[in-house]
């Protein structure tokens, strides 16, 4: 089994599409109206609008309502993202560049939909082993 790809359904696509584009700098592909992805090396960011949920049998999720998953990219740097960024998340920063016990360097923020969206690094010795595996 290999998890290929996480879905966001949403209520306003070309909104979240635009903002996913404008923090990773990879183009969401669009194949219809309401629904498109973000492939990375590792695994595809999925977008759908609330219109699709009709293909799988009606209201099965609510857009904009998620408080349980995080949503995240491993990047090389995550101080200078946060400082790249720092206009577009501003009003959506949850947590500003912190090293975690963990041994990952997080910033935490929310995409337009109220997501939460984790860019990390390791730099402890024990996580960037974990991520040369």
């Amino acid at each position: 089994m290999n998890l290929v790809s996480i879905r966001i359904i949403t209520a306003d696509i070309k909104r979240l599409a635009r903002f996913y584009e404008q923090i990773t700098g990879i183009a969401v592909t669009m194949y219809t109206e309401d629904f498109g992805e973000l492939k990375t090396p590792a695994c595809t960011l999925a977008i759908g609008s609330a219109r699709t949920l009709q293909v799988f049998g009606g209201e099965i999720a609510r857009p904009a309502d998620n408080q349980t998953a995080i949503i995240e990219f491993r990047v090389s740097d995550v101080d200078a993202e946060f400082r790249k960024l720092a206009d577009v998340i501003n009003d959506s920063l949850v947590q500003a560049p912190t090293t975690m016990p963990w041994g990952n360097r997080s910033l935490l923020f929310r995409d337009p939909d109220g997501n939460l969206i984790n860019f990390f690094a390791p730099i402890s010795a024990g996580a960037i082993k974990k991520f040369a595996e």
